[in-house]
C-alpha cells in the first residue's frame, strides 16, 4: 500500500474541450432543479457560447453540440454567429471558475490515482502507472472515467501512452486511444501538425513547407526542424513520439501510505461513516507497522457520487502509531467543522493517508510516573488542534534578545513541543515579584501623564479614559534597541513598574531620553511619550 509498482510508465490525459459552456449549462440546469418557475426551465436546448474579449473583438471562447451544428467555430466573431444563429445564447467567459472547476474535477480524479497534475487551460494528465489493475486494466479505467464524467455533463476525450505529450496530442483528434509502449509514433503519424500544440506561427510555417502531419514532420532531419522551428519544437515533437519524456508536476505529493474503501452502495450515515474510518485506521498502522512508522500527518478523503470531494487533514506532534488515536482525533475534527460534513447522495470511496510519517523509535521507560507526562501533553495538544485548528495552539520559545516584544515567539506547539520542553528560560528568585508582566500587549498603547516625579515615573496619568493615581514606582530599566538590525533603529525605552492606588500593577515606559531642547511655545523641555505595554495583575 506504501510503495507503487514498477511497471513502464503510463500517462492518462484527459482533455476537457467544452469545459467553460459545459460548466456554465451544469450550472443552469441545478438552478432549475430547484426552480419551480417552468419559465427558467425552458431554453435548455437552445445554442448557447461562451464569449471573451481578444484583439479589441468579441470572439467565441467555447460553444455547445447545437452550436457546433450551426456552423459556428471557436474564435469566430460574435456578430457573425449572431448573423448566422439569431437565437444564440450568450455567455461571458470566467477563467477563474473555469479553473475552479478543472481543480475540482483534479480532486474527484484522486479517486483513481493519487498523481493528478493539471493541463491548463481545460485538460488533466493522470499517472496510473501499476494501477490500473485495480480497476481492470487500462481500458475499463479508461471507459470508467469517461463514462462518469460525462454523466456529469462533461465532453471528455482521453487517451493513454507512455509519455504525457504523446497522450495530449492524441486526446486533441482522437478520443479512446491506448498506445502500447513503444508505439507512439506509429500512433501520432497520420495526426495533423496542430495536434502537437505548437503556436500558431510554427504550425502554419509547417503546412507552408509541406509538412501537414506528424509523420512528415518526424521523417525530417532534427537538425533541419530545429533550424527553422527552435529546439522547443523538436523536443515537443520527440516527446510526442515517444523518444522522450516530459515529467509532469502532481498537485499533491504522493502520500507514505493508502487505504481506501469502497462501496457498491454509497453510505450517507455518520454511523458507516465512523466506522469506515475506523477499520481503514485500522488497516493504516498495520501498514505502517510493518515498517517500523507512525504518521504525523494524516488525511481522510471522502469522495461522493456527484463527483464532489472532501478532504480533512489531521497534524500530530508525535508519530501516531494506534488506530484508537487517529479514530479519536478525526471524530474530535469532524465534530468541530464549521462547514459540516455533507455526504448529498452518499460517499461511494472514502480513503485514509498518511502525507508524512517518520521512523518510530521504541524506549523503555521506568517505573517513574512522570516518564508519560510529556505524552499525555502531546496527545493533548493532538485533541485540542483537531478542534480547533493547529496554528491557535503555541508555545513561547525563548529569543535572545532584551526588547520585550521580540523575547517570545510565538510556534505551533505540535511541531515544537519538544523544543519547548528543552528551553531554557530565566529563573526567577525566590520570594521576589516578577521583572515581566503576566499580560504583554501586542502593540503598547499610549498614555497621558498628567503630573511626573522629574526624570522619574508618571505619578498620574490617564490610559483608556480611566484616571491612576501611582502610589508605588520601581524602575527604571533601561533598554536600548538593537540598533545592528535593519528594524532596530529606535527610542531607548525606560520601564517602571508602578501601582495605583487600587492595587493594580501595570508597566509602562518612557519612549526615549528626556530632550533639552526647549518648546518654542510653551518655553519648557520636550516630554517623551509614554506607553502602557502590560499588566503584572
Amino acid at each position: 500500500m506504501s510503495a507503487f509498482s514498477a511497471n513502464p510508465r503510463r500517462i492518462l490525459s484527459l482533455w476537457l474541450p467544452r469545459l467553460p459552456i459545459d460548466r456554465i449549462k451544469r450550472e443552469l440546469a441545478f438552478k432549475a432543479l430547484s426552480s419551480e418557475d417552468p419559465v427558467k426551465q425552458q431554453g435548455g436546448d437552445e445554442p448557447s457560447v461562451v464569449v471573451a474579449k481578444e484583439n479589441n473583438a468579441i470572439k467565441i471562447y467555447s460553444l455547445d453540440d447545437a452550436a457546433a451544428r450551426f456552423g459556428l467555430d471557436i474564435g469566430q466573431p460574435l456578430a457573425n454567429a449572431r448573423a448566422i444563429c439569431p437565437h444564440l445564447r450568450v455567455f461571458d467567459a470566467d477563467l477563474t471558475a473555469d479553473a475552479k472547476i478543472l481543480n475540482d474535477i483534479a480532486d474527484w480524479c484522486d479517486r483513481f490515482t493519487p498523481l493528478v497534475a493539471l493541463d491548463p487551460p481545460h485538460g488533466l494528465f493522470l499517472d496510473i502507472t501499476g494501477c490500473a489493475h485495480l480497476f481492470g486494466g487500462e481500458a475499463a479505467l479508461l471507459k470508467l472515467l469517461c463514462d462518469l464524467l460525462t454523466a456529469q455533463g462533461f465532453a471528455v476525450s482521453a487517451a493513454i501512452a507512455s509519455t504525457s505529450i504523446c497522450a495530449r496530442t492524441l486526446t486533441r483528434h482522437v478520443h479512446g486511444i491506448i498506445v502500447p509502449d513503444s508505439e507512439e509514433a506509429r500512433a501520432v503519424a497520420p495526426l495533423p501538425v496542430s495536434a502537437l500544440g505548437a503556436e500558431e506561427a510554427i504550425t502554419t510555417g509547417l503546412r507552408r513547407a509541406g509538412l501537414k502531419t506528424i509523420g512528415d514532420v518526424a521523417s525530417r532531419a532534427r537538425y533541419e526542424i530545429t533550424a527553422r522551428f527552435g529546439a522547443a519544437f523538436t523536443t515537443r515533437l520527440e516527446q510526442a513520439l515517444g523518444q522522450g519524456d516530459h515529467p509532469i508536476s502532481p498537485r499533491k505529493p504522493p502520500p507514505d501510505y493508502i487505504v481506501e474503501k469502497r462501496f457498491a452502495e454509497p453510505i450517507a450515515t455518520d454511523t458507516a461513516i465512523s466506522l469506515t474510518l475506523s477499520r481503514l485506521s485500522q488497516m493504516l498502522v498495520a501498514s505502517m507497522a510493518q515498517q517500523g512508522k507512525g504518521a504525523r500527518r494524516l488525511e481522510a478523503c471522502f469522495f461522493r457520487t456527484d463527483g464532489v470531494m472532501r478532504g480533512i487533514v489531521v497534524d500530530t506532534g508525535q508519530a501516531v502509531t494506534r488506530a484508537e488515536v487517529i479514530d479519536r482525533l478525526f471524530r474530535e475534527r469532524l465534530d468541530a467543522l464549521s462547514d459540516p460534513l455533507d455526504p448529498g447522495f452518499g460517499f461511494d470511496l472514502i480513503r485514509l493517508c498518511a502525507g508524512r510519517t517518520e521512523i518510530v523509535v521504541q524506549q523503555q521507560h521506568d517505573l517513574d510516573a512522570h516518564v508519560h507526562d510529556n505524552d499525555e501533553l502531546a496527545a493533548l495538544i493532538d485533541r485540542i488542534a483537531a478542534r480547533i485548528g493547529s496554528r491557535r495552539v503555541v508555545v513561547h520559545l525563548p529569543q535572545n534578545t532584551h526588547i520585550p516584544e521580540r523575547a517570545v515567539l510565538p510556534v505551533p506547539a505540535q511541531q515544537h513541543l519538544a523544543a519547548a520542553a528543552q528551553a531554557a528560560w530565566q529563573p526567577r528568585t525566590e520570594a521576589e515579584p516578577p521583572l515581566r508582566p503576566l499580560r504583554l500587549f501586542e502593540r503598547p498603547e499610549e498614555i497621558q501623564v498628567i503630573a511626573q516625579v522629574p526624570d522619574g515615573p508618571p505619578a498620574r496619568f490617564v490610559w483608556r479614559r480611566a484616571a491612576h493615581a501611582v502610589v508605588r514606582a520601581e524602575g527604571p530599566e533601561r533598554i536600548a534597541m538593537e540598533w545592528w538590525r535593519p528594524e532596530g533603529a529606535g527610542l531607548t525605552r525606560d520601564y517602571f513598574r508602578v501601582e495605583d492606588e487600587a492595587g493594580l500593577r501595570f508597566w509602562v515606559y518612557r519612549d526615549g531620553l528626556y530632550d533639552r531642547e526647549l518648546d518654542p511655545k510653551t518655553g519648557r523641555p520636550v516630554q517623551p511619550a509614554w506607553y502602557m505595554h502590560g499588566l503584572f495583575a
